[in-house]
């Protein structure tokens, strides 16, 4: 089955990142949200994500028109049943996710793949509520996911050989670097990063270093091109910590506790740079 067109589902960050990144690449592209005010600012961030590509060099005003008109913003969740590949990126909530890929189910045409952006939750167990297990499959793109060259491939119990294939190729066709990872919780990426996030916040609440601190050591000892709690900031401080809940129920190993300050700027709101602040300060 050729790909042509793609519906990317959640047009927060990282769903207006990958619709961008399928409609620079040649795709048509649907991006759907429940709100039409979340499809408005997803279709904004795109926009100004190219601006930018335009400022460097890397894009001409005419390729910023043509890959605006590949994206067609929708509150309709149908507008999946024409494309061959359906992604999923809403919040990181097994509910939801399972939710939607029932739905989809109904929808979608028969041999669409349907693809989660999850970055820790089970493939198998979204897969499970899927009439097509064998074509579900993890594709955990990185942020800004214009940029980042790497997705994490996941399979699940059920994914098929052939569904793990055509999404390497696709993969590679976005000019990024696909890994073959195992379904675990976090996967690879989160698994590692994730745990020293949450330890960089403990030397925060343990009174060893301020932020700052924290992340100069971070960049100036470890050549680490942003410090951990920026990173935290810029990932979402909701996120890290719904990781790091998903890494300590799956795995009950105390050293994924969450730490209390994360909870606890969480239940403030104060969730990073997408609020104005988190361990820092944010001019919105």
């Amino acid at each position: 089955m050729a790909i042509r067109e793609v519906t990317v589902l959640g047009a927060g960050q990282m769903g207006s990142g990958i619709a961008q990144t399928f409609a620079q690449h040649g795709y048509q592209v649907g991006l759907y949200d429940i709100e039409s005010t979340a499809v408005d600012r997803g279709i904004a961030g795109i926009e100004g994500s190219l601006t930018r590509f335009v400022r460097k060099g890397s894009l001409t005003e005419e390729d910023k028109s043509r890959i605006m008109q590949q994206i067609h913003p929708s509150t309709d969740l149908g507008i999946a049943n024409r494309s061959q590949l359906v992604i999923e990126a809403i919040p990181e909530k097994m509910e939801l996710k399972t939710a939607i890929i029932q739905a989809l189910d109904s929808i979608c045409m028969p041999d669409a793949i349907l693809a989660t952006n999850t970055s820790s939750l089970s493939i198998t167990a979204i897969a499970a509520v899927s009439g097509r297990p064998d074509l579900v499959i993890g594709m955990h793109f990185m942020n800004p996911v214009p940029i980042m060259p790497l997705v994490e491939i996941i399979r699940g119990l059920a994914t098929s050989d052939a569904t793990f294939e055509q999404i390497q190729t696709i993969t590679q066709q976005l000019g990024k670097t696909g890994v073959e990872v195992q379904d675990a919780p976090g996967f690879v990426s989160n698994r590692i990063l994730m745990p020293m996030i949450n330890e960089a916040i403990y030397t925060v609440y343990e009174g060893v270093a301020a932020p700052e601190a924290v992340d100069q050591v971070m960049k100036l000892g470890m050549h680490h091109p942003m410090g951990p709690l920026t990173l935290a900031d810029f990932i979402g401080l909701d996120t890290c910590l719904s990781i790091m809940e998903t890494l300590h129920q799956g795995f009950s190993d105390s050293k994924y506790r969450p730490c209390p300050l994360l909870r606890k700027y969480v239940s403030a709101g104060w969730l990073g740079r997408k609020t104005g602040r988190g361990f820092f300060v944010y001019d919105q």
